[in-house]
């Protein structure tokens, strides 16, 4: 039996968390480490670049401030070899035509990542998919390495079996539809424009492919930000295919419920008058009245497709919460606003400007319905607030996510046909209907 005190003065087990260059992978990465954190003679610590570093702070301080400290330890960001300004260091930050600068990023922080493991030498190591060198070094260091995915098994089903099946590459054009093959549930059928650039062009991530699958199944195993029941068919065939075991561990944003409100960089003063406005706006709505509009972090709308947007809110009659993100990090520019509408939906329409408090806006009782753009953690977050989605995927695995929501579970309806690509150079304006 352990004497008391002996607990404090054993050796703790370092764990390093390493995650891509991208919010919607560090942030529930950070939220993992604090989940750790809480487990006695756990040391977790962060590993990151010191801009995103920045982006967890006010996370990292609230967890200590709880006696569950995470640490971090920082390696440079390839600025100079990525042709990128200081300070840009994430995805959310550049635009769809420099994101491959981000991903180049990636590789080029190969030698700092080693170098500040085998200094350092933790007992384990949760490294995002893209980092698929850590499970060399750390068999190497003779230690365990864990895969992190960020995005749930449905869309990684999906793009493991067309990867293998390739049955997109017969289809007559691009809108015409395919079933997805070798899946459990119910049919699923999508267009070749709705897929990832990688499934249709050759890019960085269909050179890398082979890497990150090969490295996954030699790893320990995997974590990933889902729970069974949300996808259970799907982790099932998902633990028979691509790892040696898996854990489900999602939505790893409900380990804080009441530091909700400041995740994701909602510490700045701009972002406080933001969550203090929400809220405020939100208590004066009966419940179940508001629709919630958000499109992520990394999403780009021309002027024109922001004027019809606005333009259509104002039509439907409904109260509105709509969140307009900056241009990739840039100030909020409201030029596209048509001439008197701030005022015409004044009182019936709020629009913040910059960083919401997502999370704590979803849990509010005012609001009735979600529109978003299904990324991972929205659609997580929605899920979990228990509110009906409008789904209108933009980029990536977001049209696949849709499908979970809406053909799988049923929780969802699209708002429109007209957004079938996932290529921001395609987007169309929303037609005004007949």
């Amino acid at each position: 039996m352990a004497i008391a005190g002996e607990e404090e003065r054993a050796p703790k087990l370092r764990v390093f968390f390493m995650p891509f260059f991208a919010s919607g992978h560090i942030i529930p990465m950070t939220d993992l480490a604090c989940i750790f954190a809480k487990r006695p003679g756990v040391e977790p610590t962060m590993v990151t670049t010191p801009a995103n570093a920045a982006l967890i702070l006010p996370t990292l301080d609230r967890s200590a401030s709880f006696g569950h400290p995470v640490q971090l330890l920082l390696y440079s960001f390839p600025s100079a070899a990525t042709n990128l300004p200081s300070g840009i260091e994430n995805l959310a930050s550049v635009s769809s035509d420099e994101s491959w600068k981000i991903y180049k990023a990636v590789d080029l922080s190969r030698d700092a990542q080693d170098r500040i493991i085998r200094e350092h030498t933790p007992d384990a190591i949760i490294s995002d998919i893209p980092f698929w060198w850590t499970t060399a070094i750390a068999k190497d260091l003779g230690i365990p390495r864990i895969t992190f995915h960020a995005v749930g098994v449905f869309p990684q089903c999906i793009m493991n079996n067309l990867v293998k099946n390739r049955v997109h590459d017969h289809v007559r054009t691009d809108s015409h539809p395919f079933t997805i093959p070798d899946l459990p549930g119910p049919s699923i059928k999508m267009m070749k424009s709705e897929l990832p650039e990688f499934l249709k062009h050759r890019d960085h991530l269909t050179s890398a492919w082979d890497d990150l699958k090969k490295s996954q199944l030699e790893s320990y195993g995997v974590v990933v930000n889902t729970f069974y029941e949300l996808e259970h068919e799907y982790c099932d065939l998902f633990r028979e295919v691509d790892c040696r075991r898996a854990w489900f561990v999602g939505p790893v944003a409900l380990c804080d419920e009441q530091g909700k409100v400041g995740r994701g960089g909602g510490q700045s003063e701009a972002a406080r008058e933001n969550r203090e406005r929400c809220i405020r706006w939100l208590g004066g709505k009966e419940a179940g009245s508001v629709l919630f509009v958000c499109f992520g972090s990394w999403c780009y709308f021309e002027d024109e497709q922001l004027r019809e947007m606005a333009l259509g809110l104002e039509a439907s009659g409904m109260e509105f919460l709509w969140v307009v993100r900056g241009d990739h990090g840039e100030h909020v520019k409201t030029e596209w606003m048509p001439e008197g509408w701030e005022e015409r939906v004044q009182g019936k329409g709020l629009v913040v400007k910059g960083w919401a408090p997502q999370a704590a806006i979803l849990a509010h009782e005012a609001v009735g319905v979600f529109m978003t753009h299904c990324g991972w953690n929205s659609l997580l977050e929605g899920l979990g607030s228990g509110k009906p989605m409008l789904t209108w995927p933009l980029v990536f695995e977001q049209f696949m996510n849709e499908r979970l929501v809406v053909e799988v579970h049923k929780v969802g309806v699209r708002v429109w046909d007209g957004f079938i690509s996932s290529s921001e150079k395609e987007k169309v304006v929303v037609q005004e209907a007949d």
